[in-house]
């Protein structure tokens, strides 16, 4: 079964770029695409249709303007590839229980990085937060520049975080091998102030010893997926410092970021972890945030 890539919409700018990111996606992977607009998606985002550029001047119900919604999207993603399977749909639900209900059947969710006015881009932040802290498949939050939207720097950066690697890394090399792009792991590592070396065999001192732990995590991490793709050239970049702020300094030279989430049975809350929320807040390039099952 072939599931399809599903983007949510919401009529916004930002929302249509995340269309154009997710046609691209769909065409490079040979998937179909999905289209979804949540139609109590005004409860959150209640400002007029008007008020977005391009908007269909003459909706007067809730459901011509979900209707206009979906129909403006699906019609620019065909422009774009106008080979390329599309279906839409109207959910009757908030935005975080529909895009939850489709990422069940979805290879991913994509969706834009803000709404429609100052109050509305916090409010749809919230959403995208939702859907990459408890979504079954990876969440795709489409931010940045439009040259880190549009594969210009050919750089994927995956961040390498023990327990949540092992998807993440498998989702980052298979991309690289799919757009023909390099790969750059990062693994961050501390300089201890008071303890010696963690191994009675590395020699140096304890700054030396961690880094050469951090490049083993990297190795671990990375040997297995090489393999699978072979094609694909995989830098490893063991980094003193914070995991967050490597990753977004690095993010502005990426068309990618790559971080793993943990999914715990039963536990429904949030589980982003710092380095989550500062990169989907912060990164200057679209972040793939990878679910790894407990």
């Amino acid at each position: 079964m072939v599931l399809p890539l599903v983007v949510g919409v919401d009529g916004s700018e930002p929302s249509l770029h995340a269309v154009d990111w997710a046609v691209d996606e769909a065409v490079r992977h040979g998937l179909p695409l999905r289209i979804v607009h949540a139609s109590l998606w005004e409860r959150y985002e209640d400002a007029a249709l008007a008020d977005t550029p391009g908007a269909v001047p003459d909706v007067v119900t809730e459901h011509d303007l979900a209707e206009s919604v979906v129909a403006r999207a699906a019609h620019r993603a065909r422009q774009r590839a106008p080979a390329l399977e599309i279906s839409t749909g109207v959910v009757p639900e908030d935005p975080v229980s529909a895009l939850l209900g489709e990422a069940r059947l979805a290879g991913a969710v994509v969706t834009g990085v803000r709404g429609r006015g100052p109050i509305k881009e916090l409010l749809l932040g919230s959403v995208s937060l939702s859907l990459a802290a408890r979504a079954p498949c990876p969440v795709v939050v489409v931010r940045g520049r439009a040259e880190n939207r549009q594969t210009a720097n050919g750089r994927i950066v995956v961040g390498v975080g023990g327990a949540t690697a092992p998807a993440a890394v498998r989702y980052a090399v298979q991309e690289g091998a799919v757009r023909g792009c390099e790969v750059e792991a990062v693994r961050a590592w501390r300089r201890p102030a008071h303890r010696p070396a963690p191994h009675p065999l590395l020699t140096g001192d304890a700054a030396h010893a961690e880094e050469a732990h951090a490049l083993a995590v990297l190795g671990e991490a990375l040997d297995g997926v090489a393999k699978e793709c072979p094609g694909v050239i995989v830098h490893r970049a063991p980094v003193e410092g914070s995991a967050r702020h490597a990753l977004v300094a690095r993010s502005s030279a990426a068309d990618l970021l790559v971080i793993g989430a943990h999914r715990r049975r039963g536990h429904l809350g949030p589980q982003l972890g710092l380095v989550g929320h500062t990169v989907l807040h912060h990164s200057e390039c679209p972040v793939a945030v990878v679910p790894q099952q407990e």
